[in-house]
């Protein structure tokens, strides 16, 4: 296979698999194309490439230095901004896995602190709704400390881990 081949195809399924992860396809396939750069590449040069509009391209970088995995860059004599990402992918699955936390779990954790303060008269209806909410909410804590763990470990112990299972 022909590299540009193998880049096209690989930066296809990056934005595939970016879709189950919950960001955008073209959010993905930014983050694939900059993974794959030898260079900071610019705005232009990622409409160009991905065949995407400005303003596409505008807010999914936008959205990817949000998400802590994108940088800008600026070249001595440039008037243009350029953009980078790592390329460790265990630090990309660590910074995936905090922002993923914050944006999905703390928020969901409030929630079901908040509503097991509830009231109503009718008991059992009240009682199931605690049962439900509350296994909820532990099950949810221990998956933030998981990630907690998970985002401040090393390889080493991650690996480790999973040799366990």
């Amino acid at each position: 296979m022909e590299y540009s081949e193998a880049k096209q195809k690989f930066i296809q399924a990056w934005g595939t698999l970016g879709s189950n992860w919950g960001i955008n396809k073209a959010m993905a396939q930014i983050h694939a194309l900059l993974l794959l750069a030898t260079e900071p590449l610019s705005a232009e040069e990622i409409m160009e490439e991905l065949q995407m509009s400005r303003g596409n391209v505008n807010m999914n970088l936008r959205a990817l230095m949000d998400w802590g995995i994108v940088k800008k860059e600026h070249k001595v004599g440039e008037r243009k901004e350029f953009f980078t990402t790592g390329k460790d992918v265990w630090d990309l699955a660590k910074q995936v896995s905090k922002e993923r936390r914050r944006r999905e779990i703390e928020p969901i954790l409030n929630v079901l602190e908040e509503v097991q303060k509830v009231s109503g008269d009718n008991k059992k209806e009240v009682a199931e709704f605690k049962k439900v909410t509350g296994d909820l909410f532990d099950f949810s804590v221990k998956v933030d400390s998981m990630i907690d763990k998970f985002t401040k470990s090393d390889q080493t112990w991650f690996y480790k881990l999973l040799m366990k299972f």
